[in-house]
């Protein structure tokens, strides 16, 4: 996972309670959005006192950049550690997409978006570290994959970064947007399964062998 390049290293403070504090930032800002989060709310959530929040993160936008930080990077764990990068791309792009899909219309998934790129005009530094943690930790790790299944002959890709932001759009289509606007409210794994299926479908038409 690449670091963002917007926060010193030494601005975060990984010790004994950090998880703590985390996850009662983490509960906070998913029920009231950044704006409406409040530093007090966190450090009761967390049951620790302000000052041992401010000890670990010296201000909010460095907290909730770290929360969907982690959320990101758990996505990016879950896929590495259970798709077997070796099997057809058919397998290998339906698992990731189930993956990527599933998180996106999750409600973490969907409230992290929606505060991200409600702050970002105010504060680049909340889009730059959503972008870093999450896209571009994707389209990377795609790239790896398309660079190993090209040299197996399974594949047919000249631009690896854009053939992965293709197939992240592709797996959008549809249920993401309309869970975004509120015009559902929840998706069923069946709905789930005929994007990623149709996603798969279409980028195989354009990048298989």
């Amino acid at each position: 996972m690449t670091a963002l390049t917007s926060i010193p290293q030494d601005a975060i403070h990984r010790g004994r309670k950090y998880s703590q504090v985390l996850e009662g930032a983490r509960a906070v800002f998913m029920k009231d959005g950044f704006e409406g989060a409040s530093v007090d709310d966190i450090a009761r959530a967390a049951e620790v006192s302000k000052a041992t929040l401010y000890k670990y993160f010296p201000d909010k936008q460095i907290l909730f950049i770290e929360v969907a930080q982690v959320e990101c990077e758990h996505l990016a764990r879950s896929v590495l550690e259970n798709i077997d990068l070796s099997a057809p791309p058919r397998e290998v792009l339906m698992q990731t997409g189930r993956h990527f899909l599933n998180f996106l219309t999750s409600k973490i998934g969907l409230q992290i978006y929606r505060i991200c790129v409600a702050e970002s005009q105010r504060f680049p530094e909340i889009g730059q570290g959503f972008f870093e943690s999450g896209p571009a930790v994707m389209r990377a790790e795609m790239a790896v994959y398309f660079d190993r299944a090209c040299a197996r002959g399974e594949l047919e890709i000249d631009d690896y970064a854009l053939a992965a932001d293709q197939f992240g759009e592709l797996c959008k289509v549809d249920l993401w947007m309309r869970l975004l606007l509120g015009v559902i409210k929840d998706v069923s794994s069946a709905e789930i399964d005929r994007v990623v299926d149709s996603a798969v479908e279409t980028f195989l038409a354009r990048y298989g062998t």
